[in-house]
């Protein structure tokens, strides 16, 4: 199915060689996740009052900007309001773990099945969000992160927000509409659709799916608002009409900053 993490950012690439060497401690490979957060909380380095982050390895200097300053500041503030305070953990490569065990970061790339390109520890008020970044696009990286901060904010959406989207998937369900945004979604769409004609417009498979599609969206949403992107077209996605019906109505919840855009009008409205 198509997936925004291939569309193409204004910035991509994948890691360059570092310009520079930022202190890193060695001590992270085999580490859990969970571990590192703790870890690493008194050696975060702020971005602002509600990002920090941390390097696992080298980062470029010239690097930091496209997976830092252009992703966070392209946030909503409606969006921002919802969110914890955040570090941001930029890694090697991050390994699944098998059974009880967690995910772990590693030094060497893991197998495509155990690959895991970004994962997270929450607590009270914070949460930390861990990427792998070596060897990988920007494109793929931007797209993580906005669906981990998408993530968070479907489940601490206000009732308000809620509601209103819920309403939208009970019009688009009793069209019939076909297909979703990304995978996660349209599986969870499926499963509802096998579900008798009264089940599907209240209960939890459709509160579970609403919550996946808002998240599934609101990605695609904040992923527009910083680059430049493109929905590839398939038999399993949302038709473009109901997408920017979805799209506008995220747009009036959480208005982009000043000077960015999510369609290309606006982006011309900001130039005149």
């Amino acid at each position: 199915m198509p997936s925004p993490r291939k569309a193409s950012p204004r910035k991509t690439g994948a890691l360059k060689a570092p310009a520079i060497e930022l202190p890193v401690r060695d001590t992270h490979a085999g580490s859990t996740i969970e571990e590192l957060a703790r870890r690493l909380r008194p050696e975060l380095t702020p971005l602002n009052k509600q990002f920090a982050w941390h390097p696992l390895f080298p980062i470029a200097e010239e690097d930091q900007r496209q997976y830092l300053q252009d992703p966070i500041e392209s946030l909503p503030a409606a969006a921002l309001a919802l969110l914890p305070k955040i570090a941001v953990v930029l890694a090697p490569y991050l390994e699944k773990g098998t059974g009880q065990a967690g995910t772990i970061v590693v030094d060497t790339k893991p197998s495509e099945a155990k690959l895991a390109l970004s994962a997270r520890v929450e607590g009270p008020g914070f949460a930390t969000l861990f990427f792998t970044v070596k060897g990988e696009q920007v494109a793929d990286y931007h797209y993580f992160f906005y669906d981990e901060l998408s993530a968070l904010l479907s489940h601490s959406w206000p009732k308000k927000t809620m509601d209103i989207w819920h309403a939208l998937l009970r019009e688009e369900l009793s069209a019939e509409i076909h297909g979703e945004v990304d995978e996660r979604s349209w599986r969870q769409k499926q499963a509802l659709l096998r579900r008798p004609m009264n089940a599907r417009r209240d209960g939890k498979p459709f509160r579970e799916y609403a919550r996946q599609s808002f998240e599934d969206t609101m990605t695609l949403y904040l992923h527009g608002i910083c680059c430049d992107i493109d929905v590839d077209t398939g038999p399993r996605q949302l038709p473009s009409r109901c997408l920017r019906k979805r799209l506008e109505l995220l747009k009036s919840l959480f208005p982009p900053p000043d000077g960015r855009g999510v369609f290309p009008e606006d982006l011309k409205e900001k130039r005149k």
